[in-house]
């Protein structure tokens, strides 16, 4: 009976527990009164500044939420949408003052705590802040180790200061706390990280140590095309013009679209062997497998008309001229062609009537993630700090256009 007694009053005790706790979880007492918890996420200014945010009018959700933040000054989530708002909208030193408002909270958990400085350093970042950014960010990630979020602007403000050892240990920590396997985004810019090193120990004198950094990065991702350019420039200054050539030559094979890369390199390495003709091989090889690829006949037709084939090389550029109908190097290799064939007047039409249409630009390329423009291609965006994320941008022609004009 006692054994029964007993057994009945810790059961009681665990469901009054259990109820404390969940009157815990809503209430809190401050200032000497219990304060529902749930009573600002609950309200309807949350509900409208939550709206008002995904149809991203900014200063709206702003209004609303700073309404839903009056029914609890202490509302952790709210206050943080209310400071990353504020960085968004530029006004930074709000956002500072709101973030760090939250850390004198009481009993913040360490996961909460980690929350507020991980804000705390995208608005310093933002700020130009750069050591109180990198501090709030170390914070975050000893607070919370797999942070991902922490790790990467630590990554990138060390790829920001050309601290490429560093970058890569954090893009390496990140990489091994990844469910998965060998993530090929993390190989891939560990190559690039790789290749920076290279170049890195290149300037610094140390052409055998650059190239095996440059190996090691195709040997995370063979597709890191830099690499091997680099390894083939590297090559050569040494006096190995074959390896170069090797290393060059991959990149016909594993990267075609990147291949016009190579094409001055080859060409004057072909003709320093004695097999200038393996240029013109390997540009004929380009034209008949890639029907889209332009800069192999550009590179073909400059070639021939340099080797006295103008009429040959300016049917080539023609050809090209279809397929990228306003880039500036195929319309200055055709004027020079032209010149030497002194204008025929047949050529002549021939060219205005293919580029009637067309307007020239300067051989673009584009971030597929935030769209800055460059004139060359680029392997790391100055802007949004990705690694490999510019393509050639090409105009579609007026006639192909959706909103042509009828």
């Amino acid at each position: 009976m006692t054994d029964t007694l007993g057994l009945l009053a810790v059961l009681v005790a665990l469901l009054i527990g259990l109820a404390v706790g969940k009157a815990w979880e809503r209430y809190k007492l401050r200032d000497g009164r219990w304060i529902d918890r749930r009573k600002a996420r609950e309200s309807p200014h949350y509900i409208l500044g939550l709206n008002f945010l995904v149809s991203n009018q900014l200063d709206l959700a702003i209004e609303e939420l700073t309404k839903a933040a009056r029914l609890d000054v202490a509302a952790l989530e709210i206050n943080l949408i209310l400071g990353n708002l504020y960085r968004e909208k530029g006004q930074v030193s709000k956002a500072i003052q709101i973030h760090q408002s939250l850390l004198r909270l009481p009993r913040l958990t360490a996961l909460e705590h980690a929350h507020v400085m991980l804000c705390l350093g995208l608005d310093f970042k933002r700020g130009g802040f750069v050591d109180r950014a990198f501090e709030a960010f170390s914070e975050v990630a000893r607070l919370d180790p797999e942070n991902k979020y922490a790790l990467l602007n630590l990554e990138k403000m060390h790829e920001e200061q050309h601290q490429w050892r560093e970058a890569q240990v954090l893009r390496q920590r990140m990489a091994e706390a990844s469910t998965e396997t060998q993530n090929p985004r993390d190989q891939a810019i560990l190559a690039f990280l790789e290749n920076e090193l290279g170049l890195q120990a290149k300037r610094d004198g140390n052409p055998d140590q650059a190239i095996e950094h440059f190996k090691a990065a195709t040997e995370l991702d063979k597709y890191t095309v830099p690499a091997y350019l680099n390894m083939g420039d590297v090559y050569l200054s040494k006096g190995e013009p074959k390896s170069a050539v090797e290393a060059w030559e991959k990149i016909l094979r594993i990267s075609p679209e990147r291949s016009y890369l190579t094409f001055s390199r080859l060409e004057a390495v072909y003709t320093q062997l004695g097999i200038p003709s393996r240029f013109l091989d390997l540009c004929q090889r380009l034209v008949e497998s890639t029907q889209q690829d332009w800069r192999a006949r550009l590179a073909l037709g400059q070639y021939l008309a340099v080797n006295g084939e103008p009429t040959r090389a300016l049917d080539l550029l023609f050809d090209g001229l279809v397929h990228n109908p306003h880039g500036l190097a195929i319309h200055q290799a055709i004027w020079r062609t032209l010149t030497a064939l002194d204008f025929k007047p047949p050529l002549v039409k021939r060219y205005v009537s293919l580029t009637r249409d067309a307007v020239f630009y300067l051989d673009p390329h584009i971030c597929m993630r935030c769209r800055y423009r460059s004139t060359e291609l680029l392997w790391q965006c100055p802007q949004c700090h990705e690694w490999n994320t510019f393509v050639e941008e090409r105009i579609a022609p007026a006639e192909d256009s959706e909103e042509a004009p009828a």
